[in-house]
């Protein structure tokens, strides 16, 4: 219950500070397993977005047959019969060479073929040439939930803020980002996943005084620990600071590893049962092992023992096993400590003691695995756990509401967070020299742009004593992964003698070339501009004293000096311009990855080219089996009506002609159904329903032109429909013409008493009779036509439409209400009245004069009656 007043509180504060433009944010917690969505939108409750099942996660899995796609848990369940096709697990693949160490793990707990891709990333073959980068297979899972969004949205969702884990490095981050680009769809960020279950953490909390916890998230891929302070700012200190001190992380070891090994104890199993047959041959066998290992997993979390059990595992042969948690936990004990280690890594590069910290919070789905949560308590102790936060949800909420905050189009609660990143950057340049000639190599000079622990969204501003053009490397100081490469990028500054010849000409001195270094929010490393700068020469004695007290700061052997910035506002601009003090001319800055390139424009253009041709191609074929099922529907619901006995409806209020030639028809139509089925188009489907339909149509004549809509499909279901609803629309006629009755009845002896006293009452004799006309029509009309409804046969069309009935009855009851809800004329003021009371007499004529209340004749409101 406190978890559903603290999403309806979210959701109104969200509703009653967003703006008058609806936009809607998409949040993603892209997992190995599963992934989870959020929407932030107005009017939509601030929820996970459920799927086509109405579930609240989504399986990772993708299956591609030919031009067919299978998403979710249907493409999950796949696996077995198209195990070379199905696609789970592929956060391991992302942004990774083809000989990186998540690749040769893949390849042992999956059935898929890997191939090395013209970037020397991977991919899976598909038909013809081409090859799918994993970036596009992700791109198809983020598509399928972009559309579940807008689905719930009402309208195209573009914006979407994705988790990541924070050991990804800048090749796995660009490929992310490549993927959302190709799915069609603009990144806000990317955000730490243990950084938006702190967000999370965050919502409903404040900080009198500062908190630290840790984040520690047991995933499928990996173990990760996230150390965050929590401290409260503001007046009141209900603003929320959240600085993430220190991560750890184990890439491989995760509750695939777990599920791993127990698909190796059920292999063993069957290999002692069946020693003769080799099953690591076959991949749907070992898909269907791996499939029921990680059930066996679930069951072993709250059982002690677990039945395995596989129909046809290889060979017709079924097999049978029994699993006990005490083999599941010997099988695993070699990593156990590995589980726990991040924990302590995220303390020791946070520079803190375990003592330090309020609690450890809990996260992801194998953090229920009993035997990590014996580990945890004996590493942490029992009283620093916390389960505080919804292990599934908490990360894709936070995430929702930190993209919500970023997309200025909600107020949510004011939340700071500083992030760091694990990994060390090293920016490298040639150092400038004068010596020319084969044998001279200049010397190059390597220090440290981003260390490890840096905040993102950090600017630096590298200064230089340089002359000509020259390149800034980026690299990280360790590979970020096993078999990863550490070279990340090069910045080409170019335009510096044209520059300073510029500057010289315009009176600058002694000019310096500036270049900005970026560490962004999502973790991207770059240089977005480089500029000349130089003072301009002041003779003045103000000039000259400004010179000898001026900038001391020391510049190195090469003439380059290094400034942190990391409030980006106070770094100069590249802008061509030149005020009396100094001069800024832009340079040019070209880059080139060297190592994992992201895709190229014209590689995610073409990319994106190929999805929207799938969701074409798949849209059409949805389409044409929707008409093939609509027309399907018609014929099924057409026979069931002839073929119906002699008290179904239909055959009692339709004549053997009718059912005859309906019946032809019908033949002729299922035939070419039957026939064509297979390979007939979509427009096909549509004509032959429409030619029944005109068929069914033409065997009714409207004897009015008041009929409803309903007989416009089936007539002869429009007979009965109509013989079932007269008596209601008779007795609501009749009805109507009794309270009229009763009023003028009524009124016309108030009236005459009126008359003959004198007095203005409050109807008149013309109001009256205009009344009574207009029922004396409605009753002739209707006693005329349900005489001729009495002689009609249930098979033939009805003499007077229910629905013509109902309006007439209608504006009998709109003249009655009228004269109802008349107000009374106000009473004349005279002498009498004016110097004295009025006579008993008088004030009964008053009284009366304002003529029956809708109580006393009935005749009250039509959703009352």
């Amino acid at each position: 219950m406190n978890t559903l007043c603290r999403r309806l509180s979210v959701l109104l504060f969200l509703s009653l500070f967003s703006s008058p433009v609806l936009a809607a944010v998409l949040a993603i917690d892209y997992g190995t397993d599963f992934m989870k969505a959020s929407l932030v939108k107005p009017g939509v409750p601030f929820d996970v977005l459920l799927n086509k099942d109405s579930k609240r996660k989504i399986a990772t899995s993708l299956t591609l047959k030919d031009t067919e796609r299978v998403f979710g848990q249907d493409a999950y369940n796949l696996a077995p019969r198209f195990p070379s096709s199905t696609f789970n697990s592929l956060k391991f693949l992302v942004g990774a060479p083809a000989n990186a160490a998540a690749v040769t793990y893949f390849d042992a707990i999956s059935t898929t073929t890997l191939v090395a891709t013209s970037r020397y990333t991977v991919g899976v073959p598909k038909h013809g040439k081409y090859t799918w980068d994993v970036e596009e297979l992700i791109a198809m899972q983020l598509a399928y939930v972009r559309q579940l969004a807008t689905d719930a949205a009402g309208e195209p969702v573009r914006d979407v803020i994705i988790t990541v884990p924070p050991y990804f490095s800048q090749f796995e981050r660009d490929a992310i980002a490549d993927s959302v680009e190709i799915a069609g769809m603009r990144l806000l960020t990317l955000i730490n996943d243990g950084t938006a279950v702190a967000v999370n953490y965050a919502m409903t909390r404040t900080f009198p005084e500062p908190e630290r916890h840790i984040v520690y998230d047991v995933g499928a891929s990996g173990t990760r620990a996230t150390l965050v302070t929590f401290s409260g700012f503001g007046k009141k200190k209900d603003a929320t600071q959240i600085t993430v001190n220190g991560v750890g992380s184990d890439r491989l070891v995760g509750g695939t590893e777990l599920t791993r090994r127990l698909r190796d104890i059920l292999l063993e199993q069957f290999n002692n049962q069946h020693g003769d047959i080799d099953i690591k041959k076959d991949k749907k066998a070992m898909a269907k092992l791996w499939k029921e290992a990680d059930r066996v997993k679930q069951v072993l979390s709250a059982n002690t023992e677990a039945r395995a059990t596989i129909e046809s595992l290889v060979e017709d042969i079924d097999f049978k096993a029994k699993v006990s948690r005490a083999e599941f936990e010997k099988a695993s004990a070699d990593i156990v400590d590995i589980f726990i280690q991040p924990i302590a890594e995220a303390l020791y590069n946070a520079g803190l003691k375990l003592a330090d910290v309020n609690s450890v919070i809990l996260m992801g789905g194998s953090s229920r695995v009993p035997m990590l949560r014996t580990a945890l308590a004996t590493a942490v102790g029992e009283d620093k756990i916390a389960q505080n936060v919804n292990t599934d949800e908490a990360a894709v909420l936070g995430a929702a509401l930190h993209g919500a905050s970023l997309s200025r189009q909600f107020r949510t609660k004011d939340i700071k967070i500083a992030d760091i990143i694990p990994h060390d950057v090293q920016v490298s340049y040639l150092a400038e020299t004068k010596a020319t000639g084969d044998g001279v190599r200049p010397r190059t000079i390597t220090s440290t742009a981003f260390v490890s622990g840096s905040k993102t969204g950090t600017r630096k501003t590298l200064t230089f004593k340089r002359k000509d053009d020259f390149t800034l490397t980026f690299a990280y100081k360790e590979p970020p992964a096993g078999a990863f490469p550490v070279e990340l990028l090069e910045a080409r500054i170019a335009g510096i003698p044209e520059a300073l010849a510029n500057i010289t000409a315009s009176g600058g001195v002694d000019p310096i070339i500036k270049a900005t270094i970026l560490l962004s929010e999502s973790g991207f490393v770059s240089v977005p501009e480089a500029f000349a700068y130089a003072d301009i020469k002041d003779d003045s004695i103000a000039g000259k004293l400004k010179g000898f007290f001026g900038d001391a700061s020391s510049t190195a052997e090469d003439g380059s000096t290094q400034t942190a910035d990391a409030a980006s506002s106070d770094a100069p601009k590249a802008t061509n311009t030149a005020t009396p003090d100094s001069i800024t001319i832009p340079l040019n800055v070209t880059v080139k990855f060297t190592s994992i390139a992201p895709m190229s424009v014209e590689q995610k253009r073409e990319a994106r080219d190929r999805l929207i041709e799938l969701e074409q191609k798949e849209a059409a074929k949805a389409l044409r089996e929707e008409q093939r099922n609509v027309l399907e529907g018609y014929l099924y619901r057409l026979r069931d009506l002839l073929d119906g006995d002699g008290d179904q409806p239909f055959i009692k209020c339709s004549t053997e002609k009718e059912r005859t030639t309906l019946g032809w028809k019908l033949e002729e139509v299922s035939g070419w159904f039957h026939r064509e089925e297979e390979t007939a188009d979509t427009q096909s489907f549509i004509e032959k329903r429409q030619y029944l339909e005109r068929v069914v149509s033409l065997l009714h004549v409207c004897p009015t032109n008041a009929c409803s809509h309903r007989s416009l499909e089936f007539p002869v279901m429009h007979r009965f429909i109509e013989i079932q609803e007269f008596p209601a629309a008779l007795n609501n006629s009749q009805k109507w013409n009794w309270q009229t009755r009763l009023f003028l009845t009524e009124a016309k002896t108030v009236l005459a008493a009126e008359e003959q006293a004198g007095t203005e009452g409050k109807y008149t004799r013309e109001e009256l009779d205009a009344l009574e006309k207009t029922l004396k029509e409605h009753e002739a009309w209707l006693n005329t036509n349900v005489e001729k409804q009495k002689a009609r046969k249930m098979y033939e069309d009805p003499a007077v439409e229910t629905q013509e009935m109902g309006e007439r009855a209608e504006r009998l009851e709109r003249h009655l209400q009228r004269l109802v809800q008349k107000k009374p004329p106000k009473p004349r003021k005279t002498k009498a009245s004016a110097s004295s009371s009025t006579t008993p007499t008088e004030s009964g004529s008053e009284s009366r004069a304002s003529g029956p209340s809708p109580s006393q004749t009935g005749a009250k409101g039509h959703d009352e009656l």
